[in-house]
């Protein structure tokens, strides 16, 4: 079969609103400048972010209506435990309602100001959590992941020289606990093999230093270590899954990923000091911990999509939705990271605006010409959002990358609304030395780019 198609089908629409581009210009202009700050009706195609964007099947949708609400030791939240301890292996596990709420009860019960954590990326809300508390969040990427034309096939790697040197930097009593993000969202998307995670697990443990994963995307990632490494390609997912599991102390997860649904997320743990730690943060802030913030029907369709996010057809579909797009652009000469990632395409602002400094944000500039030009709502992934800014001074360190993350909702989207998508993208690729960049007028002390305000330049 030459066409990969889409293994589902539609008995549920959502309208789409048209709008001209003055209508546009006036929404962002309202907007100051920001797509975050957009209303969703006035966006055509939204690729803000995968995370809880998707549609569910007829199977969650059925498994919702046998949801037990009891506050307490639902089915619903048993349903749910056994689930994720099949797949994950874990011995404390506790839901919450997304994972920044997991990130945070992380955050306050294990760190203090100093502490380092090192990761092979950060994304966004992580580095937010552990800095919040004072904490130091340190990237650890190979150097083929900060490098978007490098065609390696794990550039979310960690690079074991560069974890070895901030344990002797900082000292192994400073480093409560290691992350691996999976995939390394921060960088394009990109997987982490199961040789690196267990040469990182081998690592940390010499100095006793316990290895956390950030799961959003496991079952992306799992789908690249069998298509890409060697020795995995007749596993399943699910026991490469659980593999990548086993060598985790720790882990959180945001469900609204791999786990199919508009809601959820969940921390997990094997050892009893800490899941005492979260429990009771989880009861002060989240709810008991048999629902963690969830209603019983959310935890009866996670159930559901951790398993199907597992199917080997829905994977081959993801993957080849995003080998469609970026295979397109680059016929075209159109700047992408490479290889595509599991979860979106992400467009190299940098090359593709090399007249705009990273100090005017390309990223910003690109993502709003291609709301004007057709609708499109992307995300900038550069010196906006991971750039540092000093709070005294105001000097600005830009940011490795920037980068524009087109994000691809689960089982939303058809082929026709991404070849408009490259229709677009094409446009403002022809129109791209007419773009000028921007500057901040107003901003928040963490996460600005949710709600900073940008003029033109």
């Amino acid at each position: 079969m030459k066409t990969i198609i889409e293994p589902f089908r539609i008995k549920m629409t959502e309208p789409i609103k048209p709008s001209t581009r003055a209508q546009r210009e006036e929404k962002l202009k309202a907007a100051h400048n920001n797509v975050f700050l957009v209303d969703a009706e006035d966006v055509t195609i939204d690729l803000l972010t995968d995370s809880g964007t998707g549609a569910m099947s007829a199977q969650q949708w059925a498994a919702m209506m046998l949801g037990d609400e009891s506050y307490a030791g639902s089915i619903s939240w048993k349903k749910f435990e056994s689930t994720v301890r099949d797949i994950t292996g874990f011995k404390y596990i506790f839901p919450t309602h997304q994972g920044r709420a997991a990130e945070r009860i992380l955050a306050g019960a294990l760190l203090k100001a100093g502490n380092v954590i090192p990761n092979n990326s950060h994304f966004d809300t992580t580095r937010a959590n552990i800095e919040f508390v004072g904490a130091i969040a340190e990237d650890l990427l190979t150097d083929d992941g900060k490098n978007p034309a490098s065609t390696a096939p794990f550039k979310g790697n960690m690079d074991l020289g560069k974890l070895e040197a901030v344990i002797a930097k900082h000292g192994a009593e400073n480093i409560p606990f290691g992350m691996i993000t999976v995939t390394n969202n921060s960088g394009g998307g990109q997987p982490v093999s199961l040789a690196n995670m267990k040469a990182v697990k081998e690592l940390l443990n010499r100095h006793n230093i316990p290895l956390i994963i950030d799961a959003c995307r496991f079952a992306e990632n799992a789908y690249f270590i069998q298509q890409r490494e060697e020795g995995q390609k007749n596993r399943t997912l699910t026991e490469i899954a659980q593999e990548m599991f086993s060598l985790a102390d720790a882990s959180t997860m945001s469900l609204k990923k791999d786990g199919l649904v508009n809601i959820g997320g969940w921390l997990c743990c094997h050892n009893e000091a800490w899941a005492d730690k979260f429990r009771n943060l989880l009861i002060l802030t989240e709810g008991f911990p048999t629902y963690g913030g969830l209603a019983g029907r959310d935890l009866e369709a996670i159930a559901v999509g951790l398993r199907e996010a597992l199917e080997p057809d829905y994977q081959e579909y993801r993957n080849a939705t995003i080998r469609y797009i970026a295979s397109r652009l680059t016929e075209r000469g159109i700047p992408i990271v490479k290889p595509a990632g599991g979860h979106a395409v992400f467009l190299d602002a940098k090359a593709f605006l090399p007249h705009i400094p990273s100090s005017e944000f390309p990223g910003i500039a690109l993502v709003n010409a291609l709301y004007l030009a057709g609708g499109v709502r992307g995300v900038e992934l550069g010196s906006v959002m991971f750039g540092k800014r000093n709070p005294e001074t105001g000097e600005e360190t830009p940011s490795v990358m920037e980068l524009v993350r087109l994000a691809f909702p689960r089982r939303v989207y058809t082929q026709s609304h991404f070849d408009y998508l490259i229709e677009v993208i094409e446009e403002v690729w022809e129109k791209r030395d007419s773009l000028k960049g921007a500057r901040i007028t107003k901003q928040p002390p963490f996460l600005r780019h949710f709600t900073a305000h940008f003029s033109p330049i």
